[in-house]
This record gives C-alpha cells, sequence and structure tokens, in this order.
C-alpha cells in the first residue's frame, strides 16, 4: 500500500479508455475547478500520459506527488498549486 492510498483526494479524474490528447484536455478543465492546494487522483490507460502529465504538471506549477502504475494502468496524483 502506497502512502497515497491513505490520502483524501478532493476528486478523481477516470481517463481510462481515452487516448491523447483526451486525458490532459479533461485533466486541465478537473485541475480548474478544484481549489487551491486541492488533490486530484487521475486513472489512465493511455501510456502517452505518463509523458504528458508530468509535463501539464511542470509546465503550468501543479505539484505530481506520485505515479505509479499497475498493469496497465496509470495513477497520477496531483496536487493543484496555491496561487
Amino acid at each position: 500500500m502506497s502512502q497515497n492510498d491513505a490520502l483524501s483526494v478532493d476528486a478523481i479524474l477516470d481517463a481510462t479508455g481515452l487516448n491523447c490528447p483526451e486525458p490532459v484536455m479533461m485533466l486541465h478543465n478537473k485541475v480548474r475547478d478544484l481549489p487551491a492546494g486541492g488533490l486530484l487522483k487521475v486513472i489512465a490507460t493511455d501510456p502517452s500520459t505518463r509523458r504528458d502529465i508530468p509535463k501539464f504538471c511542470i509546465f503550468l506549477g501543479h505539484e505530481l506527488l506520485e505515479q505509479q502504475e499497475d498493469a496497465g494502468t496509470y495513477f497520477y496524483w496531483i496536487r493543484k498549486k496555491v496561487e
């Protein structure tokens, strides 16, 4: 069990079955709705999210707390930046 299983997330984005660029587009909209400092868990199956989601976080200043892979499913925990 990872430390993030114990974190209480503010929202979950399930992007399973979607391919680039849809997961990141959905992520952009979901993060916008989160409160500053909010925690979002993203679930995706597109391998390109391993590249795209960290870049998204760096570009927009959000914190990627952790990313995991389990049998072709990718999990990301993203903390929205505090303005």
